[in-house]
């Protein structure tokens, strides 16, 4: 008789559940995965390398383009690095701004992953559904930055500039008569913060609908519950943070545990899964959305009430206004040597660490005085759960493996940085 052997088969980087380059080498027996072995390397995009070659201030955009689904938060860590090595204080308002913007940036992460996961799964409207929501969040994203995506908003000792007065509007189009504008600009007659304001009302009740479409659905209940299961004990030694790490029980959240910015000012939850499995991480991430939304809403109403200045005002860290600047001689010498040389961080290292929405995302820096990093290192959080792979992916069937891929959220940007 012939020997049965198992054969290997490669699941992407083609493939559209892989989620950017990764390959995944499958052995198999029939259809049953013996072992999975995730190949990285195919992206390497370089950014510890290449802070060492630009000054802090330009390294900031290549940070919004590592995890490019969680755009500030990854800025939001950057920035708390340097700030930790030269000991710069940030106005109160901007912390409250960066913290709103880093739970819009949670929504906008969980959307996508949400409406992804649920299409590999075989859930097509799902993506549709998230996808509107995306829309406005991006609008907000919009409004501060003038960047749908890669906002660069967040600077070290605060924010590039404070909320606007109002709201970019539709116009009349071939496409869309006078009535369909007046509709869809009903929200934005006011501010950014009325705007956010309103989508913080409209949400939670998008949220159900997500939840009428998925949560008690057999078919998402088959290919979730039971897969994937990773206990307490062996998420912590994976490594594993955020909702990978709460979806096996263990209550640990960056936010509660070791507060920065004004998050301990902040009245929140934080929710935790029981098994361990794909649907426990689902609907730890369904109730992370909500609990977002309310802190958004805490700090739309401080916002309200406390205007005040949104950067510091050390124009050795920071440019001056451009009135100022076009002014006095001084204020012009300063933004002109901010911008073509940047600024010189004292001598040390520091390690900075924000709860991404995928799980601890950390910056470490080390300086040598220079007006670039000596060294970079970034602690992706994906990168933890990567590594688990194999694991969770073993005795399940290929059909299984594409939603371990997906529950895990991975963007390969800050994989293979």
């Amino acid at each position: 008789m012939a020997d049965i052997k198992n054969y290997t088969l490669n699941l992407g980087p083609q493939h559209p559940a892989a989620h950017g380059v990764l390959r995944l080498v499958l052995e198999l027996d029939g259809e049953v995965v013996q072992r999975a072995d995730p190949h990285i390397g195919l992206l390497h995009r370089a950014t510890e390398k290449l802070a060492e070659s630009k000054t802090f201030i330009q390294s900031l955009p290549y940070m919004d383009r590592l995890d490019y689904v969680s755009m500030m938060s990854n800025e939001h860590a950057y920035c708390l690095a340097i700030e930790k090595l030269m000991g710069i204080e940030v106005p109160e308002r901007a912390q409250y701004i960066r913290v709103m913007f880093a739970e819009i940036t949670r929504l906008l992460n969980h959307l996508l992953w949400l409406g992804c996961h649920g299409f590999d799964c075989g859930a097509m409207n799902i993506l549709i559904y998230c996808f509107r929501e995306r829309e406005d969040l991006f609008d907000m994203y919009e409004a501060v930055s003038g960047a749908r995506m890669h906002a660069a908003y967040f600077r070290p000792g605060g924010v590039y500039r404070d909320l606007p007065d109002t709201m970019p509007q539709y116009q009349v189009s071939k496409i869309k008569n006078a009535k369909t504008i007046a509709r869809l600009n009903e929200n934005r007659q006011g501010s950014l913060l009325d705007f956010i304001d309103d989508f913080t009302r409209r949400f939670p009740k998008l949220v159900d609908e997500y939840e009428t479409l998925l949560t008690d659905n057999r078919i998402w209940k088959q290919r979730t519950v039971g897969i994937g299961v990773v206990t307490p004990e062996r998420a912590k030694n994976l490594g594993f943070t955020g909702a990978m790490l709460r979806g096996s029980g263990v209550v640990w959240d960056l936010r509660k545990h070791q507060p920065y910015e004004v998050y301990d000012r902040m009245d929140f939850d934080i929710p935790v899964g029981k098994t361990g499995d794909c649907y426990d991480r689902y609907l730890v991430r369904i109730e992370e959305m909500r609990q977002s939304n309310r802190i958004i809403q805490q700090c739309v109403q401080w916002l309200r009430a406390n205007p005040g200045p949104v950067i510091t005002d050390n124009h050795k860290v920071a440019p001056p206004s451009r009135e100022a600047m076009k002014s006095s001689m001084e204020e012009l010498i300063h933004h002109f040597k901010l911008f073509t040389e940047g600024f010189h961080v004292p001598e040390g290292e520091a390690y900075a660490a924000v709860e991404h929405p995928k799980g601890e995302f950390g910056i470490y820096l080390v300086s040598d005085g220079a007006n670039k990093p000596y060294r970079l290192k970034i602690r992706a959080p994906g990168f933890a759960h990567l590594a688990a792979m194999d694991e969770m992916a073993r005795g399940h069937m290929i059909a299984d493996t594409v939603a371990v891929i997906g529950t895990m959220d991975i963007v390969f940007g800050e994989i293979d940085r």
